[in-house]
């Protein structure tokens, strides 16, 4: 079993410098925007921080999860596709696990790390304007 696992991250590793690997810059960075557009809506709404929020806001729970997978669900599904299109003609073998370890770190890891600080930093904008405001 531990050298399926290190197998599985050696694989993962070698792919950001091998062909496709266009992908390892531009889907996180459409997790990233993706996570930044729901940041700021965050703290348009007045809600708390995303993840954050999955823990400790139970009652809307579930609401928020289907709210993050639509952000993220094209993306996610995109690099499982070109993984296993990787997975084919570099590897020529299927890893579903390795698929799903790869589209997780890249639209789900980059998205998580940005709508909650951004949700913050807006809201701590939003509250310095507004006491900018009353003191003028």
């Amino acid at each position: 079993m531990g050298e399926l696992i290190s197998r599985m991250w050696r694989e993962i590793a070698a792919r950001p410098s091998g062909p496709m690997a266009f992908r390892f810059y531009f889907q996180p960075l459409f997790a990233f925007l993706a996570g930044i557009h729901d940041g700021l809506e965050d703290a348009r709404m007045r809600r708390p921080a995303y993840f954050w929020s999955l823990f400790t806001d139970r009652a809307n729970r579930r609401r928020r999860l289907r709210e993050g997978w639509r952000a993220v669900r094209n993306v996610f599904t995109l690099a499982i596709v070109l993984d296993v299109v990787y997975q084919l003609l570099v590897l020529r073998a299927f890893r579903p696990v390795e698929a799903i370890d790869v589209a997780v770190l890249l639209a789900m890891v980059p998205y998580l790390f940005s709508r909650g600080p951004v949700n913050r930093v807006a809201r701590f904008v939003r509250r310095a304007r507004s006491a900018k405001k009353k003191v003028a």
